[in-house]
């Protein structure tokens, strides 16, 4: 492949997309629980802007399988975030597989992170949102 071609998509924004099975479910719960109002709707679309980035939700016949996760947040304070999302009814994952472990407070520590980075580690948390995508939160170990 030539180099022209392999740039093809380097310069290009990326989004991410979540399903939705009931759209009016799903808005109500970035906007009650996440505190996240649409920028942008249109039939069978909501579009969110977070940090300068978007992500859509979608109506969808599908359902995601929630086996992985398909969109996390970076910040700066994860214990701040993890309590304010608590408060506002949001249940966070239990994960316990082996390297990779929620303690008490719903945060695992993770060891190494992109060399980009310049961290030592992550901290992580998950959770649902309610059609069942599996979403993070992530702050970096300096």
């Amino acid at each position: 492949m030539d180099a022209q071609a392999m740039d093809l998509l380097a310069g290009g924004r990326v989004a991410t997309r979540l399903p939705a099975q009931d759209l009016q479910r799903a808005r109500r719960f970035y906007a009650e629980k996440l505190g996240l109002e649409p920028v942008d709707e249109r039939p069978g679309g909501l579009l969110y802007r977070c940090g300068g980035v978007e992500f859509a939700v979608f109506q969808s016949a599908g359902a995601s399988p929630g086996t992985f996760t398909q969109m996390a947040w970076q910040v700066d304070d994860i214990d701040r975030v993890v309590a304010g999302l608590r408060a506002r009814g949001v249940v966070f994952e239990v994960v316990d597989l082996p390297g990779l472990r929620t303690g008490e407070d719903g945060i695992a520590d993770i060891e190494g992170n992109y060399p980009s980075k310049g961290a030592r580690g992550e901290r992580g948390a998950w959770f649902r949102d309610s059609e069942g995508n599996l979403l993070g939160i992530g702050a970096p170990v300096l």
